[in-house]
C-alpha cells in the first residue's frame, strides 16, 4: 500500500472513532421539544421530561418528571446524568439555567417563537441535535406544505372573523391576549383578526373595554377550574356579537398553543370553526 493512501485511511478511521455518538440520555424541557422527539421516533432516548410535556400522554406517564420548565432545579436536571439537554427558550429560573449551561453537559436552547419560520426552525434544530436531520427536514417540509395549503384555502375569505382570546376570567374581568402572544399568532394563522392586537401581551380588560371590542368569536382554552369561567356569564361579553351568537370556541392548550408537530392540524381545526361555511375540513391529527 502506498504511503499517501495509508495516511488517508488512518485519517478517516481516526475521524470515525472520534465522532460523537448519538445522545442516548436526553432531558427534554418544553412540551414542543418532547412532541418533536416522539414524532422523530427518539422517545427511547428521552431520560426525563418537564411537566409541560403533556403530549403524547406517554411522556409524563413513563418518563421521570423534572418539574415545571420555569421552576427548574439544576441539581435535579443534572442528577439524571444526561448527555444532551434540549431546553426551550423561556425555561427558568435564570440562575438554574446558568448552572445547567455551565455544567459541561451539551445544552441546546430551542427557539420558542410563534411564526412559521420559528416553528420549522424548532423542528430542524431538535432533529439535528439528536442526529435525525433527514427526518427533521421531512417533518418540516410536511408542516410547511400543510400550512401553505391552509393559507391557500383561506385566501378567498373576504371578511375575517373578529376574535377575542381570553386566557382566564377572575372577578368578572377577562385576561385577554394582545399582539406578540401565541394566541395572537394562532388567530392570525387561522385567518382571524385579533380584536385586542392594539396592546402588547396579556392584559386584564374592564367589562366596558371587552364590550367595545365587539368580537364575533371568543376563543378560550379547554380546561377546568374557576379561571376557565363562562365568558357569556359576563353581561358585557354576552352583549357582543359573539355573545349574541353563542360563539365560544374552546380548544386544548397544548394542541392550540404548543407550536410543535401538531400545529398545522390545530390551525386547520381552528380555521374550520372560524369559517364553518368554507368547508375547510378538520384535521385528523390530535
Amino acid at each position: 500500500m502506498r504511503l499517501p493512501l495509508l495516511v488517508l485511511l488512518l485519517t478517516l478511521a481516526a475521524g470515525a472513532a472520534s465522532a460523537d455518538p448519538l445522545p442516548g440520555r436526553i432531558v427534554s424541557i418544553g412540551g414542543a421539544v418532547t412532541e418533536i422527539l416522539y414524532a422523530l421516533g427518539a422517545e427511547s432516548r428521552i431520560a426525563a421530561v418537564d411537566t409541560t410535556s403533556v403530549h403524547p400522554p406517554a411522556a409524563l406517564q413513563t418518563k421521570p418528571d423534572i418539574g415545571y420548565m420555569r421552576a427548574l432545579s439544576a441539581e435535579g436536571v443534572l442528577s439524571l446524568s444526561p448527555d444532551l439537554i434540549l431546553m426551550e427558550n423561556g425555561a427558568g429560573p435564570k440562575e438554574a439555567v446558568a448552572l445547567i449551561d455551565a455544567a459541561g453537559v451539551p445544552v441546546r436552547h430551542v427557539p420558542s417563537g410563534h411564526s412559521v419560520p420559528d416553528l420549522l426552525e424548532k423542528v430542524r434544530l431538535v432533529a439535528a441535535s439528536v442526529g435525525e436531520e433527514s427526518k427533521g427536514e421531512a417533518m418540516a417540509a410536511d408542516m410547511k406544505a400543510a400550512l401553505d395549503r391552509l393559507a391557500t384555502d383561506l385566501a378567498p375569505i373576504e371578511r375575517k372573523r373578529r376574535v377575542l382570546f381570553i386566557l382566564s376570567i377572575a372577578d368578572g374581568r377577562a385576561n385577554a391576549a394582545g399582539r406578540g402572544t401565541g394566541a395572537d399568532a394562532v388567530i392570525r394563522l387561522a385567518g382571524g383578526e385579533n380584536v385586542f392586537s392594539g396592546v402588547e401581551g396579556y392584559k386584564t380588560l374592564s367589562p366596558e373595554a371587552a364590550a367595545a371590542l365587539a368580537p364575533d368569536i371568543i376563543l378560550m382554552l379547554d380546561r377546568g377550574g374557576p379561571s376557565s369561567g363562562d365568558p357569556l356569564a359576563l353581561p358585557a361579553l354576552a352583549a357582543t356579537p359573539a355573545g349574541q351568537a353563542g360563539a365560544v370556541i374552546r380548544m386544548d392548550a397544548s394542541y392550540l398553543l404548543g407550536f410543535g408537530p401538531r400545529t398545522p392540524g390545530a390551525l386547520r381545526d381552528l380555521a374550520s370553526r372560524f369559517y364553518p361555511e368554507a368547508g375547510l375540513g378538520a384535521s385528523l391529527v390530535r
